[in-house]
């Protein structure tokens, strides 16, 4: 018995049927085509520290006293940000202001527009598929 593949995106239903052979033959779960841990946390602990470090300044610079959290109204504009931050790195600048480099701001800014983008694409998918 198949699952019910009918509201995964689509990379996932596509995944899943390309790997049924004639043989019965299942390879691994789609999940694990996702190794958040083995594929990313693994792979940059350190850079992805330095990001979570320009959240919690971020919010205690824009949001003093308040609960972590991504105030999505006041960082609309992720790729000129990027590109502000790329340019002072590449000009030399390791620090900004704040003491976060430029560089884990940009990561930040990488993440925040790639997270909106998924989210977008996840909201047309599932809009398409009712």
């Amino acid at each position: 018995m198949k699952a019910d593949l009918s509201k995964a995106p689509d990379w996932v239903r596509d995944w899943a049927e390309s790997k049924w052979r004639g043989d019965d033959r299942m390879v691994p779960n789609p999940r694990k085509q996702t190794p958040i841990y083995s594929g990313v946390l693994a792979y940059f602990p350190a850079a992805l520290a330095e990001v979570a470090r320009c959240s919690f300044v971020g919010n205690e610079q824009h949001n003093p006293g308040t609960p972590l959290h991504w105030d999505r109204a006041k960082s609309g504009d992720e790729l000129d940000a990027l590109m502000r931050h790329l340019r002072d790195h590449a000009d030399g600048i390791v620090f900004d202001d704040d003491g976060i480099t430029h560089l884990t701001k940009v990561a930040w800014r990488a993440l925040a527009a790639l997270q909106k983008q998924q989210e977008a694409i996840d909201a047309k998918q599932a809009a398409e598929s009712t």
